[in-house]
């Protein structure tokens, strides 16, 4: 995590609630495990994304080593904002501490009550969640009322549930505990494929006076403005269309070479370890390259080939 002392840090810090009084839809880049890191936020706020979030991070992990905070949380003053720290967390107080240490260098938190994953539900974090409300309002509480700085937003990520007056009712709890806005996952906790509930983000987006970003299924700007049209949210969230396209939100319908060239341009700079430099490009380049090119790319096991092959076959 960078050093800068709070002072500094603090007067460059952006209020995302401004984006979302902005008028305009929020486009938003989702914390994605392993890839939603600073160099690829800083890829994709070179191509219009709003607002980033980093990768999910256990809290209690977090605020008991030193290890974990230096590789679980990098940002930097040029350009990483606004960015929100998503943190799994089960315990108000343990959730209170490690936003205090985040809080001089990011723009808010994100509680994560939607990860479907069986481990994460198996420890009570994730979409566990959803179904203990009042929990859910303790951190929330908690957070709010140890944190000085009331730009410092709190929001929270969830999953909705088979009877969506459950969901609404724990949305307006969480509302009324302060949070300054909700990011739905239009899919329940079983469901992975299936086709997202649209027409449920728009039922809680109409129960509440807060902002809602909808997630789900998003790949193009196009599908942005039909989701916003559909369900009257405030801002999307995109996770595998900003891996497959980093540059969708400016537009692009495929993934330019540009953004391509800007990737290794930004991963090398960051020192960002191979296998994710490598993961990053596969995803990019899924569209553009035919089987035999994938089955040439997809086994390197080194920059120097990575750039060999892009020479060869691009001319970048």
């Amino acid at each position: 995590m960078i050093g800068d002392t709070v002072e500094t840090k603090q007067c460059q810090l952006k209020d995302p609630m401004d984006l979302f009084h902005s008028g305009q839809v929020v486009k938003i880049c989702a914390p994605m495990v392993r890839y939603s890191k600073l160099a690829f936020r800083t890829l994709v706020r070179k191509y219009s994304c709003d607002l980033c979030y980093t990768p999910m991070i256990v809290a209690a992990d977090f605020v008991r080593s030193a290890k974990a905070r230096d590789s679980e949380f990098t940002t930097n003053k040029v350009g990483d904002h606004p960015v929100i720290v998503q943190f799994a967390a089960k315990e108000a107080q343990i959730l209170c501490d490690a936003a205090r240490i985040v809080c001089p260098f990011a723009n808010g938190i994100d509680l994560n009550c939607g990860c479907p994953q069986r481990w994460a539900m198996a420890e009570g974090y994730g979409a566990c969640l959803i179904n203990k409300p009042e929990l859910i309002q303790d951190m929330v509480r908690h957070v709010r009322n140890q944190i000085d700085n009331p730009r410092f937003s709190v929001s929270i990520k969830i999953r909705i549930h088979e009877d969506l007056k459950r969901t609404v009712d724990l949305c307006q709890k969480a509302e009324a505990t302060g949070v300054s806005w909700i990011t739905v996952h239009g899919r329940t906790v079983e469901e992975r494929h299936q086709p997202v509930h649209y027409d449920a983000i728009k039922i809680i987006k109409q129960s509440l006076s807060i902002p809602v970003v909808a997630n789900g299924d998003i790949k193009t700007l196009k599908d942005v403005e039909n989701v916003h049209h559909l369900t009257g949210a405030d801002g999307v969230m995109v996770a595998r269309g900003l891996l497959a396209n980093p540059a969708m939100f400016a537009g692009y319908e495929e993934t330019p070479l540009k953004c391509i060239q800007d990737w290794v341009d930004i991963a090398l700079e960051h020192g960002t370890p191979f296998t994710c430099f490598h993961h990053h490009l596969m995803y990019m380049m899924e569209r553009i390259t035919s089987k035999q090119e994938k089955k040439v790319f997809n086994v390197l096991s080194s920059t120097s080939a990575v750039s060999d092959y892009r020479n060869n076959y691009y001319g970048l």
